[in-house]
């Protein structure tokens, strides 16, 4: 397999408006691919007003419902799409051996996305929990002309063989984690996205393996232009 991790899937420039308006709301995707995942679309969601979208990325043995839950609270208030694959094994396919099946799902659901809903391409983010969030960091780093945003809820590590773009990245850790210890994770990756030239938002908290809601809310906020967390 390569170890590339390059996404193909792109926003249409010109989208024809569809014969009838696109579904809102939490919604399985089950493509002709085989590809799973989960999709949410705020209910107030108008096909001429592009909103900002989110793809998410579960941890170790959970599912695309797990991937959304972190900012599926925030979705409708914030006006964001979310999108959440769901890995082929019990994670994803460069933590296992190295970039393949999950990359052409991402793709394939990307691709889906794009046709059917209007997005913002300046707030395209990637991001996830745990062992989602490496795997957003690694993508997204790889993939940053295409991913304006990085959102990764404590990353054990990052996996990267070529920069594109610069997305800008947001990273938080607990300081009681004994899953991905802090000092072993964040506080390594870091410095080193701060040393490439990343503008990195870091925030440590005092709790473990977890996504507190005011993170999510921070990030979200972060996201969405309206915090100055340096």
């Amino acid at each position: 397999m390569s170890k590339i991790g390059h996404l193909s899937a792109r926003p249409e420039r010109i989208r024809t408006k569809a014969a009838k308006p696109a579904p809102t709301g939490l919604q399985p995707l089950e493509l002709e691919s085989g590809c799973n995942g989960h999709l949410y679309v705020p209910e107030n969601y108008r096909e001429e007003r592009a909103l900002p979208l989110v793809l998410l990325f579960h941890g170790a043995g959970g599912n695309s419902r797990h991937g959304l839950a972190p900012l599926l609270n925030l979705a409708d208030p914030c006006g964001l799409i979310l999108a959440a694959p769901a890995s082929n094994e019990f994670t994803w396919d460069v933590i296992i051996q190295d970039y393949g099946i999950d990359v052409g799902q991402v793709d394939r659901i990307l691709n889906h996305v794009f046709a059917h809903y209007a997005i913002d391409t300046s707030r395209i983010a990637i991001g996830g929990f745990s062992d989602g969030a490496s795997y957003a960091l690694s993508l997204g780093i790889m993939n940053g002309d295409l991913f304006s945003h990085i959102l990764a809820f404590s990353p054990g590590f990052m996996i990267s063989t070529v920069q594109r773009g610069n997305p800008r990245v947001f990273i938080s850790h607990g300081t009681e984690d004994t899953v991905l210890p802090i000092d072993q994770c964040s506080r390594r990756i870091v410095p080193k996205l701060k040393r490439a030239g990343y503008d990195v938002s870091y925030q440590e908290f005092e709790g473990g393996h977890v996504v507190p809601s005011e993170i999510a809310r921070q990030a979200t906020r972060w996201f969405a232009g309206k915090s100055g967390l340096h």
